[in-house]
């Protein structure tokens, strides 16, 4: 099984990566947001996911942890495929899916190309559902905000999305004591956020 892999760029093609990786191309289907991140000829880590089946064996490769638990977290939807998968991620960055989930927005996954108002409230229903299974989060504490923030709604929006990602509430409280978050976008706070907890 990989877990990730690191080499150099070799090409760039429309949700396609190849990475040589000591002398071996390593083609790993990908998102848009993956994408613009790389360029030609640079060394870079790419984590990885398998899709193994009798006729097929394909390597999906994502440019943040984040961004692969949401792809793998997507498959695992009924009805959803890898590419539907990559579609939504395309359209979304994690900490914005996070977002839509917590937030039961609809829109925010039909921009995605091939997906439907039934598939989204699929993907809605079933991500809340398996993030309150995995990780102790009932539905309720998903939709709320963790942190009081009457005064910021962008923060409360920020938790939940960061809930949803799977982090303790606990954790995020700590972090956003000491962050200045006057005048942030939500997606602002969550990666600012993200960035102190990895540190």
């Amino acid at each position: 099984m990989f877990y990730y892999l690191e080499g150099t760029v070799a090409e760039l093609e429309p949700n396609l990566v190849v990475l040589d990786c000591g002398g071996v191309g390593y083609a790993l289907n990908s998102t848009a947001n993956t994408i613009a991140a790389l360029s030609r000829g640079a060394v870079c880590r790419l984590y990885v996911s398998e899709s193994i089946r009798e006729d097929a064996f394909d390597l999906y490769g994502f440019y943040s942890k984040n961004e692969k638990l949401f792809f793998e977290m997507l498959t695992s939807v009924s009805g959803i495929g890898p590419k539907a998968a990559l579609s939504i991620l395309s359209a979304n960055t994690p900490e914005g899916l996070a977002l839509a989930v917590a937030n039961g927005n609809e829109k925010a996954l039909t921009v995605a190309p091939g997906i439907g108002k039934k598939i989204a409230q699929r993907v809605i229903l079933e991500l809340k559902d398996k993030i309150a299974k995995d990780s102790g989060f009932g539905s309720e504490s998903i939709s709320a905000p963790v942190v009081q923030a009457s005064d910021n709604s962008a923060v409360g929006d920020a938790v939940a999305a960061l809930t949803v990602l799977g982090y303790n509430s606990n954790e995020i409280a700590q972090v956003l004591k000491t962050t200045d978050t006057s005048g942030m976008t939500t997606e602002q706070i969550i990666k600012t956020v993200l960035r102190r907890m990895v540190k």
